[in-house]
């Protein structure tokens, strides 16, 4: 499972898997007692055992001295080897009678992997079905062993995410799926489970984010079963208090997904409670919560059933690349809804909106944990910011540093020297020159961290930090930083995670501390739980459901890369 809430320990690693830890553990409990069917009979069915031979591809030494180049569970010959040589050839769902009880529950979480948003096709269950009113030992062998990889794909799965989603695009998708996940050592989990529906149950994310759009998953299948809805014509504007023909499509087109509770009439009087329901949609759908139904509203309106439903799976498919158990309270910073949330015990108790990443420097998906608050920061500019962005602007203005309180010094190494950048031939150096040049900005007023950051150290180099551009939270769409999230109320963020400090850190007293123009870093004593999510659909704690902007174009690439085989899902 995931022993730490703030830093999921199972996140793939980066590069190939360490798989000779895999292949000496394997080794090892090779030489230990092995798996034992929990419900079956004492004698061991030989018959079957013997079929059992004919699907393992493997020897135990042939398995040892392999070096596949992928995770085990993308090979279900691998699987099933390290499997079957453990459990002593023995069948684990089977008995000479038929499939046993725990086969069945085995089965059904199979059957029900569309509630959480997978392929049951995946999972070969016509095949199971088959096989499973079969007696003859050489299927029944093989329903044993379609059951263990199938079972084991989808603990995989359910829990980290499908493996064809990396392969589709491992820059972006780095974090689907478990590269050094061990079929092993799941296999003796499950078979050790009392309770095997109990530890099924547990395998994804227990986290109301995940739970609600599960709900929302069987309302909107619901839809698409019923029908959906007609698409509404494009026109002009309407405003509330106008006549138009199509009022009375918008009216059941907002009735159908709930945000206009009742249609007492059928005329085309643009009233007070449909621009209610008109507000309730925008709002949902992170537009201008005008009341005007324009182009916008409308083509929100006539997205299909069918792909909102697309959409929520791939949602929920972004939940199982993070921790599985958020925390107690932790900061929930959505990229794609510009948004942070402060949440303790499920409750929301700071909700404030941010900028993040830009197209091309997007903010990366992650979780990980605050460190600790600096006041009054430098901002050390990176290189590729003062080769691309810096240098160009130098060339037109010397003084470009100088105005905005940033020191050039002679190289990034500690003992470098101050230099005098306006005395600087700018033109005469090249971007590469550039780079080898350390830029670092004063704290104060037009320092762009603002006057403090929150620092959680990753090998992304993400952090939050406060702005002095702060028009720009008033505008809808917010990806204007390099990767980094800018938050909109610094202050209170810092309060909250300072509170739990010996020192009694009041709003006051953090105003006081940059009021000092000193810098002053804060250690956390417990550190603070953050995770980065890219959600393009939630539900709020009213259990309304949002869509919004796909801002970086995921949403489509993960969608064929997990979808494209159900055709329905996307048309």
């Amino acid at each position: 499972m995931h022993p730490n809430p703030a830093v999921p320990a199972h996140r793939p690693r980066c590069g190939s898997p360490r798989l000779s830890v895999v292949f000496a553990v394997f080794v090892f409990l090779c030489c230990l007692a092995g798996i034992r069917p929990a419900d079956a009979a004492d004698e061991v069915s030989l018959p079957i055992s013997r079929e059992l031979l004919n699907h393992i591809k493997y020897t135990p030494e042939q398995f040892q001295a392999l070096a596949p180049p992928g995770p085990l569970i993308a090979s279900k010959d691998l699987c099933l080897a390290a499997v079957y040589h453990a459990a002593g050839n023995q069948p684990i769902w089977v008995a000479d009678n038929g499939p046993t009880e725990r086969a069945a529950i085995a089965l059904r979480f199979l059957q029900s992997a569309a509630e959480e948003g997978l392929h049951p096709e995946d999972y070969a269950i016509p095949e199971i079905i088959r096989l499973w009113p079969l007696r003859n030992p050489e299927d029944l062998a093989l329903l044993d062993t379609l059951l263990t990889y199938n079972l084991l794909l989808y603990a995989h799965d359910v829990s980290y995410g499908q493996l064809e989603s990396r392969s589709a695009n491992p820059k972006i998708f780095h974090d689907t799926g478990r590269q050094d996940f061990d079929p092993l050592a799941t296999m003796r989990s499950i078979v050790a489970a009392p309770d095997l529906a109990a530890h099924l149950a547990t395998l994804p994310p227990a986290h109301r984010h995940y739970r609600a759009l599960k709900t929302a998953l069987q309302k909107y299948r619901a839809l698409v079963a019923a029908g959906g809805w007609q698409s509404v014509p494009t026109g002009m504007s309407i405003r509330p208090g106008e006549i138009d023909p199509r009022i009375p499509a918008i009216r059941i087109r907002l009735h159908i997904t709930g945000d206009l509770q009742t249609i007492d009439h059928s005329d085309t009087f643009y009233d007070s409670s449909l621009k209610q329901a008109v507000i309730s949609f925008q709002k949902r759908y992170g537009l201008d919560p005008d009341g005007v139904i324009g182009n916008q509203t409308i083509a929100a309106m006539n997205i299909p059933a069918k792909r909102l439903v697309s959409q929520i799976i791939v949602n929920m498919t972004r939940w199982r690349w993070q921790a599985h158990d958020l925390g107690e309270k932790y900061v929930l910073v959505n990229i794609a809804g510009y948004n942070l949330k402060v949440v303790e015990q499920d409750e929301v108790v700071l909700d404030m909106p941010v900028i993040v990443g830009e197209l091309e420097n997007q903010t990366p998906i992650f979780s990980d944990l605050i460190q600790y608050v600096d006041f009054n920061p430098y901002w050390v500019i990176t290189r590729s910011i003062a080769s691309k962005e810096e240098l160009p602007r130098l060339r037109q203005n010397p003084r470009y540093l100088v105005d905005r309180n940033v020191r050039l010094y002679s190289s990034w190494d500690p003992d470098a020297v101050e230099l005098d950048s306006t005395r600087i031939n700018w033109h005469t150096i090249s971007p590469e020159q550039m780079a080898r040049y350390k830029l670092r900005q004063d704290p104060g007023p037009l320092n762009a961290l603002g006057r403090m950051k929150f620092v959680f150290p990753n090998r992304f180099a993400i952090y939050m930090h406060d702005t002095p551009k702060r028009d720009l939270f008033s505008q809808s769409a917010r990806s204007f930083s390099h990767g980094c999230i800018r938050v909109s109320d610094p202050i209170a963020l810092a309060a909250y995670a300072l509170a739990g400090e010996k020192q009694d850190w009041t709003v006051e007293k953090i105003k006081a501390t940059i009021d000092s123009g000193r810098r002053k870093v804060v250690n956390l004593t417990a550190p603070l739980s953050v995770h980065l999510t890219y959600q393009t659909t939630w539900v709020d704690k009213e259990g309304s459901i949002h869509f919004n902007s796909d801002i970086y174009g995921r949403d489509t690439e993960l969608s064929l890369a997990l979808l494209e085989k159900n055709n329905n899902l996307n048309n």
